[in-house]
Formats: structure tokens, C-alpha cells, sequence
């Protein structure tokens, strides 16, 4: 298994082009974007065998990274346009100086992230003292934090194994760990562990975990038709896998490298978003749905755990011009 000032004329064409789904390439250029082993991002792996991209007046190279981690540094690196990655591993890039820029929200985490212990553990208080595996620095290791804090307790009461997500949860069904915190599709993979069970999950914290499209500044601001056509060809996508879903949910799968029955078991612990949900989640506003409200809460928390000295600069982050600009 593998590792979650355009002109009005311009806007005009390019969502023409979203709408009827049968252009030519544009000027929207060559962009490259990547993804990892996530089913909110899976989607972009039908767009491209439908040929979705170039569908919508976009040159993508679509790259493909075994390791999360791989992806969130070639965003930051500026070897690659565009990333899919979770608010707070994006904000964890910025704070470290990275220019990035959020326009697209591709899912919540309902379930899908997961912290999984073995036989005797029956919760989060149970793992003080234990060995707990996760990829650091990133999302499962944050939904670890929090369950830990809800519990009462802090990293400092465990044992950190820090470990890649799919190496983490290996190393969970070899028994070298107690706990992993791990993302489907290899929260399929930890709980083959007889025994094992999830004692946490994102369900138990409601938009903690928003998934998205990330875009580095640069490409935002000088070429944002390209951007706008990544964002046409999503909604596009998701049009085709509803009108298609068991061809989609078979591409899906086999990019994610499990069966059709195991994908469609991850489809309650993903909430795809839909327009309205991603221009509501733009809004400023103040609880757990609204972006500017949870980037603010993952930033403290990181300063608070240690994640990062300093607290992430919320300016730029978030780019709702390109939602709004889409018409279905």
C-alpha cells in the first residue's frame, strides 16, 4: 500500500471552460501539482485519467508522493506549483518562511485520522508511559496532541517513535509500538494488528482538520488563471465521480492501493466539500467551520506544544476570489 487581476475576458473563458468540460489547452500553462495517499485527495487522480485538466484549459503534471512529508517540502521548495495538504501542516510551512496561499478547501477529516492502540489500551489515558508511533510535525501527530491534552496529559507522558505514516503504521502491526496515528488508507493497514482499535479520531474534533489545495503565493498572484482552472477542474471532477462513481471509486482505490470495499469504507470519515460549504468556510467568521477561526486555534496551539517558536502569520493564507468565481 502507498502513503493526505486575471482579465473579465479571461474569467470568462476559463469558466466556459469549466462549464461545458470540452476546451482545448489555454494559456492557462503547465502546472505541476501534487498529492499523497488521502481519499480527499484521491479525486485528482480521476480528474486526470478523464482527462479533466486539459478539459479545463490546464497543463497539469500531476506528481504523485509516496511520503506526505515529500509533498509539503517540494510545495515549500518551489519544485512544485500546487500541494494538497491539511491547514495545519500549511500553516507549520508558513511559519518556517514558506509563501503559501490556500484556495481550495477539498475536504474535512471526519473520522479518517485516527489514533489506533493496540489489545489493553482503551483509551488516551492508557498510553501514558507507551510507545506511540506518527509521522512528526504533522497532521496525525497534531489530532495525537489534541487527544492528549483532552486527556489531560502532553507529549511529554509518552514515548514519541517519530516515524513516515506508512513506516509508523508497519511498525504498529509488527508490535514494535503500542499506538500509531496514522490517516486511511493506512488506518487500514494498523488495524490488521489483532486486537487493535481506534481510541481516537477527527471525528471527535470537528474541523480540526480541514484538507485543501495550496498554492504557492507566487503562482496566486502572477498566473491566476491557472489557478482558477485547478479550482474548475475540482468541482468538474466531482460532478464526473457522482455521475460515475463506481468507475471513479475504482481509480481511487487502486491509487490508494486497496480494495473497493475498503475505499468505500473511508467515504463517512471524509466530508467532501461542496461550493457553497468551501465559500461558507472562506467567511470570516468565529467557530470551528470557519477557516480564519480554526487556522487561528492550530496556531496557538503550535506555539503552546512546542510544534514552532513562533506563531504563523494568518495575511495572505486564504484566497477566496477562485471559489467565488466558480459557476454551476
Amino acid at each position: 500500500m502507498i502513503s493526505r487581476r486575471i482579465s473579465r475576458f479571461s474569467v470568462a473563458l476559463v469558466l466556459l471552460c469549466a462549464t461545458a468540460c470540452t476546451s482545448t489547452p489555454t494559456s492557462a500553462g503547465k502546472v505541476t501539482l501534487g498529492f499523497s495517499a488521502w481519499p480527499g485527495w484521491f479525486p485528482w487522480q480521476v480528474a486526470q485519467e478523464q482527462d479533466l485538466f486539459r478539459r479545463n484549459g490546464l497543463d497539469v503534471e500531476l506528481k504523485y508522493f509516496d511520503s506526505y512529508t515529500d509533498s509539503l517540502n517540494a510545495l515549500s521548495s518551489g519544485a512544485i506549483d500546487a500541494n494538497s495538504q491539511t491547514l495545519n501542516d500549511t500553516l507549520a510551512s508558513v511559519s518556517g518562511g514558506a509563501q503559501q496561499t490556500i484556495i481550495l478547501v477539498n475536504d474535512n477529516s471526519t473520522g479518517n485520522d485516527q489514533v489506533i492502540a493496540r489489545e489493553g489500551i482503551s483509551g488516551i489515558a492508557d498510553l501514558k508511559g507507551k510507545k506511540v508511533a506518527v509521522e512528526q510535525g504533522t497532521v496525525d501527530h497534531y489530532l495525537l496532541l489534541l487527544a492528549l491534552t483532552e486527556a489531560g496529559l502532553s507529549q511529554k507522558d509518552i514515548e514519541l517513535v517519530p516515524l513516515a505514516t506508512d513506516a509508523a503504521a508497519a511498525a504498529f502491526v509488527a508490535g514494535k509500538v503500542d499506538a500509531v496515528g496514522a490517516f486511511a488508507p493506512f488506518t487500514t493497514t494498523a488495524l490488521q494488528r489483532a486486537g487493535s482499535r481506534a481510541i481516537a479520531t477527527s471525528a471527535e474534533f470537528p474541523g480540526a482538520i480541514p484538507d485543501h489545495l495550496v498554492v504557492s503565493r507566487a503562482l496566486a498572484k502572477d498566473r491566476p488563471e491557472a489557478a482558477q482552472a485547478l479550482v474548475n477542474t475540482w468541482f468538474v471532477t466531482l460532478d464526473w465521480i457522482k455521475e460515475n462513481n463506481g468507475q471513479a471509486i475504482e481509480i481511487m482505490a487502486k491509487r490508494g492501493g486497496v480494495s473497493v470495499g475498503d475505499y468505500r469504507s473511508y467515504d463517512a470519515g471524509t466530508t467532501i466539500f461542496t461550493l457553497r460549504q468551501n465559500i461558507d468556510a472562506f467567511t470570516p467568521g468565529v467557530t470551528p467551520t470557519h477557516l480564519n477561526h480554526q487556522a487561528g486555534q492550530i496556531a496557538d496551539s503550535m506555539v503552546s506544544t512546542g510544534l514552532t517558536p513562533n506563531r504563523p502569520s494568518l495575511d495572505g493564507l486564504f484566497d477566496d476570489r477562485f471559489v467565488k468565481a466558480v459557476q454551476k
